[in-house]
């Protein structure tokens, strides 16, 4: 589902962040004890009435401590091309600045339809600077105050006016995947690899997103869209400038995949941003591959000691296959379409609710949970509630009691009966009395 894209731009310390949170619903953040998860957010799903949307916060993009000036124009620089709006947030209280027409000058050389959002003006002073603004020469201001909740309304109105209805989205029903991770770890390659294999039959109409590649091919009867980022980056000062640049291509990739190939280099091991990226696929409920690439370089390689290693190294994400290979020479490329195809089965597999109820209520009473206050959680009724991944309700006396031990039991029990290797599961109590 391609999702029309919102960046947020502007100097620092104008409330970018701030502004992001409060469009998209909620403080964005991880789970505090998933190791390896980044806190910050910078890419996210957003609903508005009856439109969905992607919103950028180019203030979480990381950049090189070079000049002041650099750096926003490097901000500026991806949200230009990754936009369909641009939300250009000025601060209200300190008014116009030489770094807002920096700014400035980026955008009014692009096409892309500006909307200025002069935000902190919850107060007579702040107001007063508001007309300041119309010097910059755009043709759309609103006045908000992102953390009083001022003029919000009116800002989303304005962003989501030309956006297709939720319902006007057409869904692709087809699996889809893609091959994820920093620069240099081989993606490139393996795509080559993937798309050359004897079995693998490649569609000449592939389609185009703004940055990706849709590539569409058959397998075992099965059509699939690989969706490549990898061969994408952009040369230049400005792009290689910005580590986290890759990241956001890979995390739009991710949002339109059902199953990421997460590529890692066996050279070189694993690294916090390779845990970053597979963070947010799990947080996103996407099933995960991962590839070691590059096994030929590894000398005196041994799979057991590797495995060992990633498994330590990528705790919160053990249901996930490994695949070791090596692109560049394709020895063991032909493990991997097979794992692709199971976890592919994995994310959208459905289990019968009477199945599902002994399964549980086995494991129920076989490891009864710990009492608390004198009361016991009781679970009456489970049901498979989603696909994609799967996701399992269960009714109960006090959802309260539910203490995340217990939840994590009920996870590796339903692991045990069913196939579901490579994909995250979602569980959800709910009590007997909610509607």
């Amino acid at each position: 589902m391609n999702l029309p894209i919102v960046s947020l731009v502007g100097r620092p310390n104008v409330g970018k962040s701030t502004l992001f949170n409060k469009i998209v619903g909620s403080k964005i953040s991880i789970i505090e004890d998933t190791p390896g998860v980044t806190r910050d957010r910078i890419y996210s799903e957003a609903s508005y009435k009856d439109t969905l949307f992607s919103v950028i916060d180019t203030g979480g993009i990381d950049v090189s401590r070079e000049l002041f000036n650099d750096e926003i124009k490097i901000q500026a620089s991806i949200a230009i091309e990754e936009s369909d709006v641009v939300v250009f947030v000025v601060d209200g209280k300190e008014g116009l600045t030489e770094n807002d027409r920096v700014v400035r000058d980026m955008l009014r050389k692009s096409k892309k339809r500006v909307i200025v959002a002069i935000n902190k003006i919850d107060n007579k002073q702040s107001q007063e600077h508001l007309y300041d603004f119309y010097e910059l020469g755009f043709s759309e201001y609103i006045g908000v105050s992102a953390e009083h909740n001022i003029g919000m309304y009116e800002l989303l109105d304005a962003i989501t006016k030309d956006f297709p209805k939720r319902e006007d989205i057409q869904e692709d029903d087809r699996l889809k995947f893609s091959v994820i991770g920093r620069p240099n770890v081989g993606k490139s390659s393996l795509i080559n690899a993937l798309v050359n294999e004897e079995r693998v039959i490649v569609s000449n109409t592939a389609g185009t997103t703004r940055d990706a590649i849709d590539t569409t091919f058959k397998y075992e009867k099965q059509e699939f869209v690989l969706i490549d980022t990898a061969g994408m980056r952009k040369q230049g000062k400005i792009y290689e400038a910005v580590e986290k640049y890759s990241l956001l291509r890979s995390l739009k990739a991710i949002d339109r995949s059902d199953v990421c190939l997460l590529v890692i280099n066996a050279e070189e091991g694993i690294i916090e941003h390779d845990k970053h990226i597979a963070g947010y696929a799990l947080e996103r409920g996407k099933g995960i591959i991962i590839v070691v690439n590059k096994w030929d370089k590894v000398e005196n390689p041994n799979i057991k000691e590797y495995t060992d290693y990633v498994r330590r190294e990528f705790q919160f994400i053990t249901y996930a296959p490994i695949v070791f290979l090596s692109a560049l020479t394709k020895k063991r490329i032909h493990t991997l379409m097979p794992e692709i195809l199971r976890v592919c089965e994995n994310v959208k597999r459905q289990i019968s609710t009477s199945v599902l109820n002994d399964v549980i209520m086995d494991a129920y009473a076989l490891n009864l949970p710990p009492s608390y206050k004198g009361k016991r959680l009781k679970i009456y009724f489970s049901s498979q509630t989603g696909v994609k991944p799967p996701k399992f309700t269960f009714r109960v006396n006090n959802k309260g009691l539910v203490h995340f031990s217990y939840e994590r039991y009920l996870e590796n029990k339903l692991r045990e009966n069913f196939e579901l290797e490579g994909t995250p599961v979602v569980l959800q109590f709910k009590n007997k009395t909610d509607d």
